[in-house]
């Protein structure tokens, strides 16, 4: 069983996975929620939070955007990827990760919190990106009270009559 997009290879999932995994990767091949929920966007950035509890899972989602993500706490994790290849990693407080994509390129894979403590992270994509940004489902964005565009050059004079 293969899924087919344009701009996007073939993705066929490894023959060796469970069938419950393979289907679970072929249904989310068009899945651009890379985090739990967006807290905000723009024209130029959408900020992810991802938050994940010791053994909880982020199924497979799909980065086709310029992003970087920092860790909020330390911890470890592990990731599969379209092709089956497994990535462990570890990250303290403030660690940065910068991933960046050519036009057609992109991630496919997972994330599971492989510590004994909750992680969480803030991720953000730069809309800007070689690759145009995969649809999003509104009940994914936090709906906020209120959202202030403060501008520099609104900050500055601010600073400068205070």
């Amino acid at each position: 069983m293969q899924v087919r997009l344009a701009n996007t290879p073939k993705i066929t999932p490894p023959a060796d996975w469970p069938e419950d995994l393979r289907q679970e990767l072929l249904r989310n091949v068009k899945n651009g929620c890379i985090g739990r929920f967006i807290l905000s966007e723009n024209a130029r950035v959408r900020v992810w939070r991802l938050d994940l509890d010791p053994g909880e899972r982020l199924g497979f989602h799909r980065h086709v955007l310029d992003f970087f993500r920092v860790a909020l706490t330390a911890g470890s994790a592990k990731s599969l990827d379209h092709h089956g290849a497994v990535t462990h990693f570890t990250f303290e407080p403030g660690q940065v990760k910068h991933v960046q994509f050519q036009e057609n390129e992109f991630l496919l894979h997972d994330m599971e919190n492989t510590g004994s403590d909750p992680i969480s992270f803030m991720i953000c994509e730069h809309m800007r990106s070689a690759n145009p940004p995969l649809p999003i489902p509104d009940h994914i964005r936090v709906k906020p009270r209120h959202i202030e565009a403060v501008h520099w050059e609104d900050a500055s004079r601010n600073a400068s009559t205070t």
